[in-house]
């Protein structure tokens, strides 16, 4: 091409800011469709049902308030049987693997399974949150604008994650809390310059499309914050930031815990939602603000009503139902669960503080506010994200401060005490932190089992010197030999290193040898379930350049 003309082509900033755009625009259309979907759902089956079998009118009806979840778990069955493993359960850290692990292909159908089977479990009274699936959603539609243009790599992560940005910026109505969630959560702190721009630019402009749609409100209304006495809120603040620490330890441990049982149950796994569903509806008759997001009484614990042994029940019941709704196959995130639990412990904080120093406190609301983002915060162990979300949502400057204090004590504690957020546990449990770098992370995610040589050389420890120059006559690519005694055990490995000192002698000298009282028996051994990472671990600090693998460090039987 004329060097001239080439000054006038589009560079690749332009490109990304145009794919950016694309996928801005997309992510808030997809939001949407995703609203709808579940306000649809909401309407027909949770409102519709409850009148339909009378649950408003109290009595005895209310007992059938269980069927209502159960139907949307029902009505999940033929989904998970047609695509099964994209359906049930929590689908976020599926999602942090396909980005930051496997290349960032998501297939177009998530798009609509997601938002389908969210809307059947959320929408019948479910404990779930949207704002995972609508991450995913999002992120599948950043990877299918990706593919169109031919992108691959670290570019295709990126916008896998400006997807990410624009559907949770969209749902919140907060575009720099998108940024930040995409930056923070989805690309796990990792990123350049260059793909920040791409966030804001994907962010933004989803929140345009929503806000088009619905207005400029916030997903849902944050009264106006005052601090009545710094010197005395701000160690207050800190106190509550300490338990809320510790409860969100106590979260991601009850949820994996129970999603454990659920997959040891011994019952057929479509059968396994439904029996979580008609759990969420027992308890749903006694404290029925657990159903769904738990957006509504969120809102009323906000304004600083709700009592304090209510609230102080909801707290754990909440964790409970989450944990049982995600643990035993339906599907939705833990986003807006975290910040209905953050809510009520900053709720029954703040009305005890109040009981205690009335002059000096704010309203319990206030603590309210300030829990959703420190517990949101401790739990995913993104700071940032909660931070800007809040000071979004409320659209006041105070509240910066024990906003930032809060997320990051209860971060710190969290983090103390659990080392993974509540998105990370699968992937701790397989021996990768996902923090290293996709590299890394894969390295240690394939078994040596799999990279092997199987076609090994061995020599018997009473060989001598002449049958060992033989076998290494004949070897092609190896040079290191396991010796092995009469059993067929590995005792030894020998190489040519090891046998240079003595080929300079006689032929009637050198056969005296044997190689077993000439090979190394301090032999480093690897077996089949260990990593690759261990074993260039390994590599790098012996330097050598093979080892041998036995079938476990017992019972030394070379398998490759």
């Amino acid at each position: 091409m004329n060097p001239y003309l080439r000054k006038f082509m589009p560079g690749e900033n332009t490109r990304m800011m145009v794919i950016a755009t694309v996928i801005g625009l997309l992510a808030g259309g997809c939001n949407i469709v995703f609203r709808t979907v579940v306000h649809w759902v909401e309407t027909i089956f949770f409102h519709g049902g409850k009148e339909l079998l009378g649950v408003d009118q109290g009595g005895w009806n209310i007992l059938l308030l269980p069927l209502i979840p159960m139907s949307g778990m029902v009505l999940l069955i033929p989904l998970s049987l047609l695509f099964p493993g994209e359906i049930n359960g929590y689908g976020f850290t599926k999602f942090l693997r396909k980005v930051n692990l496997e290349g960032g292909y998501i297939k177009a159908r998530t798009i609509v399974l997601k938002i389908v089977s969210t809307a059947l479990t959320i929408g019948t009274g479910n404990s779930a949150g949207v704002e995972g699936p609508i991450a995913a959603i999002g992120g599948a539609a950043g990877s299918q604008v990706g593919r169109f243009f031919g992108v691959s790599g670290s570019r295709m992560k990126v916008y896998i994650a400006a997807g990410a940005a624009g559907g949770i910026a969209g749902m919140f109505n907060a575009p720099i809390a998108g940024v930040f969630f995409a930056s923070e959560i989805v690309l796990l702190g990792t990123f350049a310059i260059s793909s920040f721009a791409a966030l804001v630019i994907a962010s933004a402009l989803s929140t345009v499309v929503t806000r088009a749609y619905y207005g400029a409100t916030p997903a849902f209304p944050i009264p106006h914050y005052e601090m009545v006495n710094p010197f005395v809120e701000m160690p207050l603040y800190s106190l509550m930031a300490l338990i809320i620490g510790l409860i969100a330890v106590f979260y991601i441990k009850v949820f994996y815990f129970i999603r454990d049982k659920y997959e040891l149950l011994p019952i057929h796994p479509q059968l396994k939602p439904i029996t979580g569903a008609f759990l969420i509806g027992c308890i749903a008759i006694f404290y029925p603000q657990i159903m769904g997001d738990g957006y509504n009484f969120l809102e009323t614990v906000l304004n600083g009503e709700g009592a304090i042994l209510l609230l102080f029940a909801l707290i754990f019941l909440k964790i409970l139902a989450t944990a049982i709704t995600l643990g035993s196959g339906g599907a939705g995130g833990v986003f807006a669960p975290a910040l209905f639990i953050g809510a009520m412990i900053g709720g029954c904080f703040g009305h005890i503080a109040n009981l205690v120093l009335p002059n000096y406190t704010a309203d319990p609301g206030a603590y309210a506010t300030v829990g959703i983002g420190a517990f949101l915060a401790a739990s995913t162990h993104a700071p940032m994200t909660a931070i800007f979300l809040l000071f979004e949502m409320t659209g006041n400057y105070r509240i910066i401060v024990p906003i930032m204090l809060t997320s990051i004590i209860g971060t710190m504690v969290a983090s103390k005490f659990s080392k993974d957020s509540i998105d990370t546990v699968d992937f701790s449990r397989e021996g990768i932190d996902i923090h290293e770098g996709r590299e890394v992370a894969i390295m240690k995610s394939i078994r040596v089992g799999k990279a092997i040589t199987e076609d090994v050389d061995f020599i018997s420890e009473r060989a001598n010197i002449n049958h060992l120059l033989e076998i290494f006559r004949m070897a092609k690519d190896s040079f290191y030999f396991p010796v092995v005694d009469d059993s067929g055990r590995m005792t030894g490995i020998i190489s040519l290193q090891d046998v240079k000192s003595i080929l300079h002698r006689a032929e009637e000298e050198r056969v005296c040898y044997l190689v077993g009282g000439i090979c190394s028996r301090d032999v480093i051994t690897l077996t089949p379930d260990d990593s690759l990472y261990t074993a260039m671990q390994l590599f790098d600090i012996k330097g050598i350049e093979e080892i041998p693998v036995v079938e476990d460090l017992e019972n030394k039987w070379v398998v490759g």
